[in-house]
């Protein structure tokens, strides 16, 4: 136990090299899997091509973008004495690491489509096993970055700015060590939003003509191989819902586990960890997680095909967060001293182990209500069906108040969520409560990832023209899938909530302010100027897919018109002039929404001072979370209820099937959904966050000196003691 106790700082990046082996483990057996046919082969290549030339041209732009935030970067770590230049290199490889993550997830997506396909051919267990495993790749993958990169750099950094330097652990140097730390989390959150944006646009542009054109003018699915923005459109489903989601799960992964060891900090922890027990522990119920994790991917199975494939996902998830639950429980009481006190509050090490409950209730609470919201069969959804029966109009109408009504449950939840944790530990109740939601991202983002899997191999298996049964199982999953991708941004918007409530507490303390009094006009102002920014921010991200979109229908109207023979299967379309279309307009359009966020919480700073900025980024955060909740469920229950034609719906005693009038109108919806849940909504969550963290990187640079450990007052002109370890006192000499 002593040589545990000894070593718990290196056995965290040890545990995400064991989920990068058994990542890699998993990819190889996904690799091994038949893929088919040539003309199944051949049609994942292109889907293979097309995401490869997407990344690598947004990789180009990006690349820019790192050399000169990191440049700026390095020269504000020289003037202040709790940074330092290397901050430059943390978010180098901040960036470089959420990139990868990305890349991991959609390098396998694009070879596990064509497998899981030819699996359906044979059942829906192999189906659902290739599937999946393909999205464990991508969970285990993503999380076992997370933890090596940020636990690897924490132990340099803590090694060279605290043991090295003889430092406190409460005072400079380890503020030192974590505003440092800080870089890599910024680098994996800008990475993010720029691949989540980017991707959105992507996949919605190509989708958006993929329907209009193919499914709604030329009356053939949107997968038909005649339908020239297909493979565009399969394309998306990697670039946007795989490698954009995995670099948005990473960053909000490496925020959340930032903001409690920041606060963690500020905790006079007598312990038998050299102090450092608060900081340590959201690392381990990491750590802990992905283990569990792990072990619950084994258990997502079926047999028959008549076996429900969502009740096989349910099962993985709920035990991995029961176990999650009962080794944090062992976990806190080992590393965290009985009593603790932040900012004045006290609490007990019980207390921190009932706030990471309350963290895994809101996350599996959150998932539960979502589901609710998005699945076929459940009210919001049916309610949808049945207002297309009389026009595209009421099907709009329908789809917008189902989700302005699926904001209600989510916000009490996390509303209560932030009252219980805050309740039992303070603000550090609140970080740790969202560590503990985020443990389990592992298993999370397996359940999302195989969704936009099973969705390619569906469209492989019509572009192939398979046998109907083989269509059957792969759209089984893929209804399954669209409802566990809109679960997994409800997960993920809620995370980024918590996150963001303990980056912003984090941000006070280092800004050298007590509180944001929003009685001050000036920090009114700021309020309403951030609960603007995610309005501006959707409509730039709307109206940039509905720009390229324009452009994606001219394209495969022209096709249509002008290649004589493609309806006859006599012709090929020229599929990589769609890719194309979409390509150049998300890289040109993702732009300007991420400068948004970069820029926003630099200028308010720097002009207006902390407390202003702080009204800011309560404004963003809570209109952010509002509208990423709003666009997410309305536009993930628009495409279930578009898809519930597929089968036969039976409205008012009649029976309408595709291509039926209400089947129209539930096109227009899932179109107009299509970048509310794709590309502005799931954006929303890295938008509160990634201002968060420049915030937070900024304060020591605006800090206003009111805070006494702010100000890093020397030692030689006052002094702080601990009594009993409950109560600071400043004594002058």
């Amino acid at each position: 136990m002593e040589l545990l106790q000894n070593n718990l700082i290196y056995l965290i990046p040890l545990i995400g090299l064991i989920g990068i082996a058994i990542m890699i483990s998993k990819s190889a057996w996904v690799i091994k899997q038949d893929a088919g046919d040539e003309n199944m082969k051949t049609l994942a290549g292109y889907i293979a091509d097309g995401a490869m030339a997407f990344l690598k041209a947004e990789w180009k732009v990006l690349s820019y973008f790192v050399v000169i935030a990191a440049v700026l970067l390095a020269y504000s770590g020289t003037l202040i004495e709790s940074s330092s230049w290397v901050i430059a290199v943390s978010f180098i490889i901040g960036a470089f690491t959420s990139a990868l993550a990305g890349y991991i997830g959609m390098n396998i997506a694009t070879k596990a489509n064509v497998r899981t396909t030819q699996a359906a051919r044979t059942s829906l267990a192999k189906a659902l096993k290739v599937s999946f495993t393909a999205g464990s790749v991508m969970g285990i993958g993503v999380v076992g970055l997370a933890i090596l990169g940020l636990g690897g750099l924490f132990i340099v950094f803590y090694q060279v700015y605290v043991i090295n330097t003889g430092g406190e652990v409460n005072g400079l140097a380890m503020q030192k060590a974590l505003e440092v730390l800080a870089g890599f989390s910024l680098g994996a959150e800008s990475i993010a939003l720029f691949a989540r944006v980017g991707g959105g646009i992507y996949t919605k542009a190509a989708d958006v003509g993929a329907d209009l054109v193919g499914k709604v003018e030329a009356g053939i699915p949107e997968d038909d191989v005649r339908n020239p923005a297909t493979i565009a459109d399969n394309v998306g489903d990697n670039v946007g819902d795989v490698a954009g989601m995995g670099a948005d799960l990473f960053g909000s992964f490496v925020a959340t586990l930032l903001a409690t060891m920041v606060l963690g900090r500020e905790i006079n922890s007598i312990d038998n960890f050299g102090g450092i027990a608060p900081i340590l522990l959201p690392m381990v119920i990491a750590g802990l997680g992905l283990l569990f994790s792990i072990i619950s991917t084994s258990l997502v199975r079926i047999k028959e095909e008549t076996d429900s494939v969502q009740n096989a996902l349910n099962l993985g998830n709920w035990s991995s967060i029961i176990l999650t639950a009962i080794a944090s429980f062992f976990a806190v009481k080992w590393i965290m001293p009985d009593n603790m006190i932040l900012r004045g509050y006290e609490f007990t090490s019980t207390d921190v182990f009932m706030a990471i409950i309350v963290g895994l209730i809101v996350g599996a609470l959150m998932s539960i209500i979502t589901e609710y919201y998005t699945s076929m069969g459940k009210r919001p959804v049916l309610s949808i069906i049945k207002q297309s029966s009389t026009g595209h109009a009421t099907n709009i109408i329908g789809g917008l108040s189902v989700g302005m009504e699926s904001t209600v449950l989510p916000i009490l939840v996390l509303a209560g969520g932030i009252y219980g944790s805050y309740h039992f530990a303070g603000f550090y109740g609140v970080a740790i409560a969202a560590a503990g939601m985020m443990a389990t991202t592992a298993m999370q983002l397996a359940i999302d990832a195989f969704g936009p899997v099973a969705d390619n191999a569906g469209g492989i298996a019509e572009m192939s023209q398979l046998p109907e049964e083989v269509r059957n199982r792969t759209d089984n999953l893929d209804a399954v899938g669209n409802t566990t991708a809109a679960t997994g941004k409800g997960f993920a918007i809620a995370s980024a909530a918590l996150t963001s409530l303990a980056l912003f507490a984090a941000f006070v303390g280092l800004a050298g302010i007590d509180k944001i009094d929003i009685y001050n006009a000036d920090v009114l102002a700021g309020l309403f100027v951030g609960a603007m920014i995610p309005f501006i921010f959707s409509s730039l991200c709307i109206s940039a897919v509905g720009r390229a979109a324009m452009d994606m229908v001219k394209e495969v109207r022209r096709q249509f018109r002008e290649i004589p023979g493609i309806m006859e299967y006599k012709a090929k379309p020229e599929y990589e002039k769609c890719v194309a279309i979409s390509t150049k307009a998300s890289i040109r359009e993702m732009m300007l929404p991420g400068a948004i966020a970069l820029l926003v919480p630099l200028i308010v700073g720097f002009t207006f001072g902390p407390e202003v900025l702080g009204g800011l980024l309560a404004g963003v955060t809570v209109s952010g979370v509002l509208m990423g909740m709003f666009q997410s469920n309305a536009g993930g229950a628009w495409d279930n209820a578009k898809k519930s034609f597929e089968k036969g719906v039976e409205i008012d005693g009649v029976m309408h099937y595709k291509n039926s009038e209400p089947h129209k109108a539930s096109v227009t919806g899932d179109t107009v959904g299509d970048p509310f849940k794709d590309t502005s909504g799931p954006s929303m969550n890295i938008l509160i966050k990634l201002m968060s963290i420049v915030s937070l990187i900024i304060a020591p640079h605006i800090n206003v000196g009111t805070n006494l450990e702010a100000k890093n007052i020397k030692q030689d002109t006052q002094k702080i003691i601990i009594v009993d370890n409950q109560e600071s006192k400043i004594v002058r000499y």
